[in-house]
């Protein structure tokens, strides 16, 4: 082999071995700021992680929210229709926030099957419902 040829061939292996490990330490990196999405019914079978940042969605359910006048402490039922979970939150609600409307919760699952919301998100006008939540209902109402 012409030695011009093997430099060049050295050279575009070194560039993607070099790029392989590029995309691989950036993946790497980005895997722990992931969150995935989960319905009532998902982690009422067990299938989402505990202790893990995720997000769960739903319709909050009508008469579950309590709030602690002594603190922002906000307990609430998030539902798809075919399952129910605790959710506690502790800070300012959005102005949207109410009981019958769809909500997207972000935070972790405990062990003891309460969610413990970092950050609630709601709707922001009449027809507006996030994908995730809206295809979550729909499988539920599909699996009744």
């Amino acid at each position: 082999m012409n030695p011009k040829r093997k430099q060049r061939l050295v050279l575009i292996l070194l560039g993607v071995i070099g790029l392989a490990i590029a995309v691989f330490l950036l993946l790497y990196a980005l895997r722990q700021n992931l969150n995935y999405f989960y319905t009532p019914t998902e982690i009422s079978a067990q299938l989402a992680p505990q202790n893990k940042a995720i997000r769960a969605g739903g319709m909050v359910l009508p008469g579950s929210v309590v709030r602690h006048a002594d603190s922002l402490r906000v307990d609430f039922k998030v539902t798809d229709y075919a399952a129910t979970i605790d959710v506690r939150y502790e800070g300012v609600l959005p102005d949207l926030f109410q009981e019958g409307q769809g909500v997207v919760v972000m935070g972790q699952l405990q062990t003891s099957g309460l969610f413990m919301a970092e950050s609630v998100l709601a709707k922001h006008d009449e027809s507006y419902m996030p994908p995730e939540v809206t295809h979550a209902l729909e499988q539920a109402e599909s699996a009744k």
